[in-house]
């Protein structure tokens, strides 16, 4: 264990924005091969795939993201980041592994060398895909473009998990959708510039962005079912280059969570909708622009293959470790996998904070969080015998 202790602060010193992450795949590829896999790199992109043939019997996917995040990490750890990178609209950032890729990665590379070290307890192929570019939910579609299933074969189920703030040990399940489709638009909206001195002769974009992400706040509150769920976040708001001068233009970054179709219609129509009628309002002398891009669909963990794999855990792990019922707002994009296979996709979280060695007060940083890394035992053992347990739950068939 001591070599994937190794490998994961590694990798979560050096990490790689989305379709960048080239390091990391070599990283990657390279713990694969002693083991025996045939293993290709640029799979849609910065994709590592590993086939490890084992006899007779099915075809068994585990998956795991890679890509970080333009976050400056701010956890003090020795191993911290301090890596700067450039995204695909030239900008320069932070890059830090706040979301737990990382230990995703390692996990899988460790299963991998555990199901590659003990071959005569299992039959058929294993399946193991190093996904990028899950932070821009665009990563495993890619992979599918470029042939995935087509060059290595169709799985029989997609097992994945994803590390969160829960107690190191502990593994929370859900059955059915788990996780929240999204989906992205940058608006622009218009005005006119001119001096700060002199607003009245200018139409503030500013102000009417401002206006515009206070009325949105009212969406989910106002126009979505108390039985229903739906986020609304405006996470980016650019506009100008000096404080006495009133731009032309202002931008707003925002995303939305829903987990049907019906709901993210409703609440997308009010996005454009509050945003249209608060330029007008302004008095624009242009309507905004609405650029929607990128998005996942709801994550569903078919209720069969995660009764099957759950029942497995419950007997290895015992039953006070697993929690039922995880329903999250965030969004995933390995659904997507099992969507082009035409198979299961089972999906589970598991904990990645050990209250036991945490200072007092402490506060539990969540996924995105410049302060989020995940103690690193007992969560990689955890997530490791997780990944090991559910493959051999469907070699055996």
């Amino acid at each position: 264990m001591t070599d994937l202790h190794d490998l994961y602060r590694d990798l979560h010193q050096h990490p790689e924005l989305s379709f960048q992450e080239f390091r990391t795949a070599e990283l990657l590829a390279g713990a694969l091969r002693p083991s025996g896999f045939e293993v290709t790199t640029g799979v849609g992109g910065t994709g590592v795939v590993g086939v490890l043939r084992n006899g007779d019997g099915p075809l068994v996917m585990l998956r795991a993201d890679i890509d970080a995040l333009p976050v400056e990490e701010n956890t003090g750890l020795p191993y911290a980041s301090t890596v700067r990178g450039t995204t695909a609209d030239g900008d320069e950032v932070p890059v830090a592994h706040a979301c737990g890729h990382d230990m995703h990665a390692t996990c899988l590379a460790g299963a991998a060398a555990r199901l590659a070290q003990t071959r005569e307890e299992w039959s058929g192929t294993l399946l193991v895909v190093f996904q990028p570019a899950e932070e821009l939910g665009s990563g495993a579609r890619a992979m599918v473009e470029d042939g995935l299933f087509d060059r290595f074969g169709t799985p029989e189920v997609v097992l994945a998990q994803h590390v969160g703030p829960l107690p190191a040990g502990m593994i929370a399940y859900g059955s059915g959708p788990v996780m929240a489709a999204s989906n992205s638009v940058t608006v622009t909206l218009f005005g006119r510039g001119g001096h700060g001195s002199a607003p009245e002769t200018a139409i503030d974009p500013v102000l009417m962005a401002a206006h515009a992400v206070v009325r949105l706040q009212g969406i989910v509150s106002r126009e979505v079912s108390p039985g229903e769920r739906a986020v609304v976040t405006v996470g980016r708001l650019h506009a100008g280059t000096k404080e006495n001068v009133i731009p032309d233009t202002a931008e707003l970054g925002i995303s939305i969570r829903t987990f049907n179709e019906h709901m993210r219609d409703v609440v997308r129509a009010a996005v454009e909708r509050i945003i249209r009628a608060e330029a007008a309002a302004s008095g624009a002398p242009r309507e905004p622009e609405f650029d929607w891009h990128g998005g996942t669909p709801v994550l569903v963990s078919d209720p069969d293959a995660t009764a099957k794999t759950m029942a497995a855990f419950t007997e290895h792990f015992g039953g006070e470790r697993l929690i039922p019922g995880a329903v999250v707002s965030a969004s995933e994009d390995v659904g997507v996998f099992g969507t082009a296979a035409g198979v299961p996709t089972v999906f589970w979280f598991f904990g990645g904070v050990d209250f036991a060695t945490r200072e007092p007060g402490r506060p539990v940083a969540m996924n995105h969080s410049p302060e989020f890394a995940p103690d690193i035992e007992p969560t990689l053992t955890t997530g490791v015998e997780a990944l090991v347990l559910a493959a051999r739950t469907w070699f055996a068939r």
